[in-house]
């Protein structure tokens, strides 16, 4: 009987084994470079290293095309194990009940109290937690000290009225601009933080439904950008301007403020001594708040995979304080854990902004109403559009807002009507 114990258990051991050795997960990434994805292959192959018989699999989908790309393979039930999920597909895939509820793998998970609130909180839908972002795109303002010097500006703006001055201030110097102004593709964040600033919230809707976009407040942040450009506190050329050119417009010295996410510091630091520059909080608006702007990614686990377990123990392992900290230093992302700002590398002055919005009251992170149908379109069309009128002084700002507005009205309408 002993013997036949022995067998069974050793036969019970093999079978497992050669199942585990079997496990093949795939994992999608959407939000793709070279760099990103060398290090999520690090990340992957310390993984299998620590997990022996399984495998991993990264498909790799090019971010403009990567939504339809991941509809599709959903959809011909190519469906992977763990995806890497952006804040804007979050409520599409999750309200659909495709994702697995992640809370009681975290719960049970060693380093799953280390989470910040923030990180729980944008990583849940509807009160269950579906994602466990690894790291927040959170605008802050980057300047540069030796044009601030330069222009006689002793310290860095705190407050919009100062932010203002300085970029005159510093307009005054032969060759200067204020403000790096993102005139072009993706520049509804900087018209959104202006507008929230001087109205004094981040709400978008009222009670009863309406935009609050071209409430007076906002129609006076919105006219504030126009005034940055119009007085000449912005480069020209930069109602063209995309993500490529504010970068290089800020760490070429042409202007001395430029509002960004930490993944700007890579491509500035490489360009920029970390003496010459340094990062603050969104100046605050006459109610003493600023809104900057929030975005996420992270991971998540569809609900259709054969190896939940696995499954999470990767998004474990890629979520790990260890992992993260790598993740975020090389991407430029905040990082998920408490205590992660103790971290040198997270000490410095170009990191101070980002960690004072994320632990003040005064700063309130702003999330996209990505929930609105044509959010897309409003953004990079609509707003896009207007925005560049104004600028170049076609158009008014009560004139743009209320168009904004409307807009806006009929797609919460709708949404609400969904609900």
């Amino acid at each position: 009987m002993k013997n036949l114990f022995k067998s069974l258990t050793a036969a019970a051991v093999f079978m497992g084994s050669a199942a585990y050795a079997d496990t093949t997960l795939k994992l999608v990434e959407v939000i793709t470079s070279p760099e990103r994805t060398v290090v999520l292959q690090g990340l992957v192959d310390q993984f299998e290293a620590d997990n022996p018989g399984v495998t991993v699999e990264i498909v790799s989908l090019p971010w403009g095309s990567a939504f339809e790309k991941l509809a599709t393979m959903v959809a011909g039930g190519d469906i992977p194990d763990v995806v890497e999920m952006p804040d804007t597909w979050q409520a599409l895939y999750a309200g659909s009940g495709q994702l697995i509820s992640l809370a009681d793998h975290v719960a049970d998970w060693e380093h799953g109290s280390t989470l910040t609130d923030k990180t729980v909180a944008m990583g849940s839908q509807a009160g269950d937690l579906y994602m466990i972002p690894y790291g927040f795109y959170l605008r802050a303002m980057f300047y540069n000290k030796r044009v601030l010097e330069e222009a006689g500006v002793e310290n860095p703006p705190a407050t919009m009225a100062e932010f203002q001055a300085a970029a005159a201030a510093v307009s005054e110097l032969d060759g200067k601009s204020g403000y790096c102004l993102r005139g072009g593709p993706g520049g509804t964040n900087g018209w959104i933080m202006f507008a929230a600033a001087m109205n004094g919230t981040n709400e978008f809707f009222t009670e009863d439904g309406q935009s609050r976009i071209n409430e007076p407040g906002s129609v006076e942040g919105i006219q504030f950008m126009m005034d940055l450009y119009q007085n000449g506190h912005a480069p020209r050329d930069s109602v063209n301007w995309g993500f490529n050119e504010i970068v290089a417009g800020f760490y070429s010295g042409t202007c001395a403020f430029l509002d960004q996410d930490p993944d700007a510091l890579i491509a500035i630091s490489e360009r920029m001594s970390a003496d010459d520059f340094a990062v603050i909080p969104m100046p605050v608006g006459p109610s003493g708040k600023a809104f900057p702007t929030i975005g996420f990614s992270g991971w998540s686990i569809f609900n259709s995979t054969e190896h939940e377990e696995e499954a999470f123990d990767l998004v474990a392992a890629l979520s790990s304080p260890e992992s993260n900290a790598t993740w975020a230093k090389r991407v430029g992302v905040i990082p998920i854990h408490v205590g992660a700002d103790q971290d040198p590398h997270f000490q410095t002055e170009q990191f101070k902004g980002w960690f004072e919005e994320l632990n003040g009251e005064q700063y309130v992170p702003t999330t996209m109403p990505t929930y609105l149908e044509k959010w897309g379109y409003f953004t990079s069309t609509v707003l896009l559009e207007s925005s560049q009128e104004a600028l170049l002084g076609q158009r008014t700002a009560q004139d743009i807002a209320d168009e904004w507005a409307e807009m806006l009205n009929a797609e919460y309408a709708k949404w609400q009507e969904s609900q």
